[in-house]
């Protein structure tokens, strides 16, 4: 695709996107390039709470060395259209995790694109991502593992799941293999739901209110994505926002 021409439906990666919104950004900056060195590791924490009527793009590329990790923890509940779009190359040996949630309501388009490209031997990649959707949101999971022909012993994973408060959001999922290797673990799942009826009952049986017997599943549904925070005060601050996102949906 020209660099300067805008995308359309037909660009699988911007299939579910809201165009409008992204062609008042474009064109878009180039991607911000991470480049872990061989045997280093790198933590990340990605909170994209842009006001819900401007278009909030975040591209990153990033290249991992070999026996290099890369840990991503992403939150994405901002923006009219709220996008986080992450490139991988895993070398030899490299690992990277991703741990993501999106939170939307209104009309809001909100999007996690990522291609992990697993070109050498020995490298692994998981990919936990979860999403809560009402209003007439969308919120769209595009993962693509492409594992070349020479990267044997490659283990990958995808999971994906949607939790959807009203009739009218929608959730889409796309995990995507793509591999030429014989020799490989390469695994995915992606369901969409809505609360339990009988946990809601449950608790609300217990003395919660409504609102916040769904609030205390819905944070049971996405904490675990941000676990791996090792700084406390960092992990504290992404807690509090999509504490404040639900509230916000419920």
């Amino acid at each position: 695709m020209d660099a300067l021409a805008l995308p359309t439906r037909r660009d699988e990666a911007w299939r579910y996107s809201d165009l409008e919104a992204v062609a008042t950004v474009w064109p878009l900056p180039a991607p911000e390039l991470i480049e872990v060195p061989a045997g280093e590791s790198i933590t990340r924490v990605i909170v994209q709470d842009a006001a819900t009527d401007v278009a909030a793009i975040r591209d990153y590329r990033v290249i991992l060395r070999a026996g290099a990790t890369a840990t991503f923890h992403v939150l994405n509940t901002g923006g009219k259209l709220g996008r986080v779009a992450i490139d991988v190359t895993a070398h030899e040996g490299s690992h990277f995790e991703l741990g993501a949630a999106m939170l939307g309501t209104g009309d809001q388009t909100l999007e996690i694109v990522t291609t992990l490209n697993h070109i050498e031997p020995n490298a692994t990649s998981n990919q936990t991502v979860r999403s809560v959707l009402g209003g007439q949101a969308t919120g769209s999971y595009l993962g693509k593992v492409a594992v070349a022909r020479h990267a044997q012993k490659t283990d990958a994973s995808q999971s994906v799941k949607a939790m959807l408060l009203t009739r009218t959001a929608t959730a889409n999922a796309k995990p995507e293999l793509e591999i030429f290797a014989d020799d490989v673990k390469c695994a995915h799942g992606a369901t969409v739901g809505e609360l339990d009826k009988t946990a809601l009952f449950y608790l609300e049986s217990r003395g919660l209110s409504p609102a916040d017997a769904a609030a205390l599943l819905l944070r049971a549904f996405i904490g675990s994505v941000f676990d791996g925070i090792a700084d406390d005060a960092e992990r504290e601050s992404v807690e509090a926002a999509a504490q404040a996102a639900l509230e916000r949906m419920l």
